[in-house]
């Protein structure tokens, strides 16, 4: 039996989520020959905190699942320790980038990486915290059921798990360290409204995260495709592909790693959507296997995104996910041409050759992004309200984001050549204190 670590990051209130991702632990345990470790990192306030504490008390908890609920303090405490232990340059700057004052949700994660591996658990499983589960004939339809099935298997050992397989046979014998689906209802990111309102408005704003060069035609298919996730289509039955999974088609509310996160992190910018879907990217480009499943999530918006404060905050974190794209399209370029090139002869990812493509992406010219600050200043102004109301936010702004975009970058450089001494040290740290 070995172990899992099934986790869930939250700052908001979430009672429910935590109830129904327990009964995804306690599925685990009963189908599958594991140890699951459900672990909530909790950043919420001391009200909400207490009300998730009474979830995880009350829950019922078969054999083989424990429940790690750690506060922010918890979480800090443990961090000092690892990056102690790990000896690395500028211990104070990594306990920032791991558990950062703002929204990270790639620094979630990786703390989530650090401690799955303190717990000795061979792969990490994400959801969040404004997500539920669909059900079929009553019953949840969870995604660990085909997480479990094939990750960390050999692919050509995967095959008869999967209904179907579109993978070259030349990556047969590579792991597989991906597993994900995607979710239906409410968009990825909460720009519906500019959607209904202005169609053409919205394809301009979404096309700011392709490359400069793509063509129109290119554009317009990305903006028909991004952040819909499978759309309204409901579950009626289990169908999975043994590929190379399309970042596009998966969603970090519904997917596992295993090996990948062990050799990089993910970026820990903050205040910026999308941070948190880099080793989806580089396990695509490096050949590496997934499955890529319909058990797909339910994907809603909680209250306070539709106050003034939650509306300015998100189109603040999609105008950050727009600056760091200068950056990000670089490096997938470089990867993607890098292929077989980014794994050693055991089908790991070198680090070296990623953080070396995430430096040369730092040293860009900026007025890519100049431009995507304008564009994006001509759109709000055009949708008027508060949409012209954050425009007068961004004008103010401007020279500030764009540096933050690029010392995001830079920190990513940072955390990456940190990464293999905290990972060594997470293993023989305990994560709560005796």
């Amino acid at each position: 039996m070995h172990r899992i670590c099934l986790t869930l990051p939250t700052n908001r209130a979430c009672a429910a989520t935590i109830s129904a991702i327990s009964k995804e632990a306690a599925y685990a345990a009963e189908h599958f020959a594991v140890e699951v470790h459900l672990l909530i990192l909790d950043s919420s306030e001391e009200h909400e905190f207490a009300e998730h504490a009474n979830v995880v008390s009350d829950v019922e908890r078969p054999a083989h699942v424990v429940v790690h609920h750690l506060n922010e303090a918890a979480q800090r405490d443990y961090l000092r320790r690892v990056i102690h232990r790990a000896d690395v340059v500028k211990p104070d700057l990594m306990l920032d980038l791991m558990l950062p004052d703002d929204v990270s949700y790639g620094a979630c994660t990786n703390r989530a990486f650090l401690i799955g591996s303190s717990l000795g658990c061979r792969s990490v499983h994400r959801r969040d915290s404004d997500s539920s589960y669909q059900a079929l004939n009553g019953e949840l339809v969870f995604p660990i059921h085909h997480e479990l099935g094939s990750l960390g298997k050999r692919a050509a050992d995967a095959v008869p798990g999967v209904s179907e397989t579109a993978l070259d046979p030349v990556h047969a014998d590579r792991p597989v360290v991906l597993v994900g689906g995607s979710f239906v209802g409410e968009l990825s990111v909460d720009i519906g409204e500019v959607r209904r309102i202005d169609p053409d408005t919205y394809r301009d704003i979404v096309s700011l995260w392709a490359p400069v060069g793509w063509s129109a035609e290119e554009k317009q298919q990305l903006a028909d495709e991004s952040f819909k996730g499978a759309g309204a289509v409901a579950f009626s039955g289990d169908h999975s592909t043994l590929t190379i999974v399309d970042p596009m088609r998966v969603d970090m509310c519904n997917i596992s790693f295993q090996q990948v996160y062990e050799r990089v992190p993910l970026p820990p910018a903050t205040n910026t959507i999308g941070s948190d879907y880099f080793l989806m990217h580089l396990v695509s480009d490096a050949g590496l296997p997934g499955v890529l499943h319909n058990r797909n999530i339910v994907n809603f918006y909680t209250a306070e995104r539709r106050t003034d404060s939650g509306f300015m905050a998100y189109q603040m974190r999609l105008t950050k996910f727009f600056l760091s794209m200068l950056y990000f399209n670089f490096i997938y370029g470089r990867m993607a041409a890098a292929g077989d090139s980014l794994l050693d002869d055991r089908h790991r990812v070198h680090a070296s050759t990623v953080v070396e493509f995430v430096r040369e992406s730092a040293l860009l010219d900026t007025e890519e992004n100049v431009q995507r600050l304008n564009s994006l200043d001509r759109s709000y102004r055009k949708l008027g309200g508060r949409y012209a109301d954050f425009a007068d936010v961004l004008v103010s702004r401007s020279r500030r984001l764009l540096d933050e975009a690029r010392q995001d970058i830079e920190d990513f450089a940072l955390l990456i050549e940190a990464w293999e001494p905290l990972m060594q040290a997470s293993r023989t740290t305990a994560v709560h204190r005796s």
